[in-house]
């Protein structure tokens, strides 16, 4: 199941009490202050984990808490500290305070670790009190609380580039070609109900990885359909793939148009991120007018254009090499929100 929000609670770990002891010894009746101090509580962090890519863990152990320290003891002894506990969480995961909004964490780099919650401070034991006015001091420092918080995730995916369009419009298809991702593919809209993520390798040991984004419809910005819940998974990409169904009828112009709206309305960043306008289905035509408005289209954008069949592979091979070229030009995900 693909889950891409969650609502954690960390806590870090309590410091443990310092402790009031003195010298008990032979020969010594008045010894002075021995108390040890209390150990550190454990901390709470948040680990990227590549080989995660969806909330799902989350989605029934909620809390996290870190151990506590140990008190001091007699003879100068200390408390071992609190041992910290790992939140894992997958690539593009954005983690925030839950109350205040405040950003927290944006994991983008395998094995990124980030403190979600800090344990408190061990408190002192008596002897760190003695003076030369006070030599047998009766008291000692409590340990400190361990930080609490309530956290909101968010998973924003990774990937290079993002196939868009319109309900069976071939998306599905495509990815599945061009890689060994295989999500559902049906003849009716909304087969793709979740993101799925596939790896191309190119000629030369490069790879990318290619995201299959649900169908958008006029709306999307505002709700309709599957809404702007998957609309956020295309902000890291470096390339959109707009993909149109060929296979049907009239002037594309309008289809174009509307799902730039919807990208404009989500955001004018992502609108403006570089995009390749692909006539999918080719081998289904059955307006012959259909792909060369496709194409009119993408000239008057000033937007590559490719005609593909998924089906037959036609297409498929200049238009996997234009992703290798683009993606290469285009700065890396890193630091996009």
């Amino acid at each position: 199941m693909f889950i891409d929000t969650a609502e954690i609670h960390v806590r870090g770990g309590d410091g443990g009490n310092g402790c009031v002891a003195f010298r008990r010894e032979k020969f010594v009746p008045r010894g002075g202050p021995s108390g040890g101090d209390g150990g550190h509580g454990g901390s709470v962090f948040a680990v990227a984990d590549p080989a995660l890519n969806t909330l799902y863990h989350l989605r029934h152990q909620k809390s996290f808490r870190a151990e506590r320290g140990e008190h001091g003891m007699g003879s100068n002894r200390h408390g071992r500290s609190g041992g910290d506990v790992v939140v894992p969480l997958p690539l593009g995961s954005v983690v925030r305070d839950a109350e205040t909004g405040e950003p927290i964490a944006d994991l983008l780099a395998a094995g990124e670790r980030v403190l979600l919650a800090k344990g408190g401070n061990g408190g002192w034991g008596n002897q760190h009190f003695a003076t030369p006015a006070r030599q047998a001091p009766k008291f000692a420092k409590p340990g400190l609380p361990g930080e609490e918080r309530q956290l909101a995730i968010e998973l924003k995916l990774l990937a290079d580039v993002a196939i868009i369009g319109f309900p069976n419009a071939g998306k599905s298809t495509l990815i599945s070609a061009i890689s060994a991702a295989k999500p559902k593919i049906a003849d009716y809209p909304f087969t793709t109900l979740v993101p799925h993520l596939g790896v191309v390798a190119g000629d030369d040991s490069r790879t990318l990885v290619v995201a299959d984004i649900p169908g958008l419809i006029a709306g999307a910005h505002r709700g309709a359909g599957l809404g702007i819940r998957f609309l956020k998974h295309v902000e890291r990409c470096r390339l959109l793939c707009h993909l149109v169904d060929a296979s049907g009828s009239g002037d594309a112009e309008n289809d174009v148009e509307v799902l730039e709206k919807e990208l404009r309305e989500f955001s004018p960043e992502v609108a403006a991120r570089p995009r390749v306008l692909v006539a999918s289905k080719i081998d289904a035509v059955s307006d012959p007018d259909r792909p060369a408005s496709i194409a009119r289209a993408a000239a008057s954008r000033g937007l590559p254009f490719y005609e593909i069949s998924a089906v037959t592979h036609r297409g498929l091979e200049p238009l996997t090499h234009y992703f290798f070229d683009s993606v290469s030009r285009e700065p890396s995900a890193a630091g996009r929100s």
